[in-house]
């Protein structure tokens, strides 16, 4: 479904590529007027949270998307980069777990990334059995 938007599509394929994992697309177009989109993705080190960030911003800007914000750069526990119509979150795993952007906005539809290819399905779906 929101896989069409060509920005999330990249956002996800440049996270996937500096092995990004726990990433969801949270349709926040309903909640709020700030974004159409967040992306949440956790990383096991800050070093990894600024190889993510640095991977995604590099593959987006060669397809010509240009960010309107950065933040959290400095200490690479949460790096925020601001698309306009998409946020990105890049968490270092035991902040994310402490700020739980999934919680506060637990009314946005969530949907999980499935597999390297970016393929996704809606919360709650698919086999829990796995």
């Amino acid at each position: 479904m929101m896989m069409n938007d060509p920005l999330l599509s990249a956002c996800i394929r440049a996270a996937q590529g500096k092995k990004a994992f726990d990433i969801l697309v949270m349709d926040m177009r309903a909640l709020t007027s700030i974004a159409d989109y967040y992306i949440l993705c956790s990383a096991r080190s800050s070093r990894q949270v600024a190889a993510i960030a640095e991977h995604v911003l590099g593959e987006l800007r060669n397809e010509r998307f240009r960010p309107i914000g950065l933040e959290g750069t400095t200490e690479n526990h949460w790096v925020l980069i601001d698309y306009g119509d998409v946020v990105f979150h890049i968490f270092y795993e035991p902040v994310r777990k402490v700020y739980n952007l999934e919680g506060l906005w637990r009314d946005a539809p969530v949907e999980r990334i499935d597999d390297v290819n970016g393929e996704f399905e809606p919360e709650g779906e698919g086999d829990e059995n796995d």
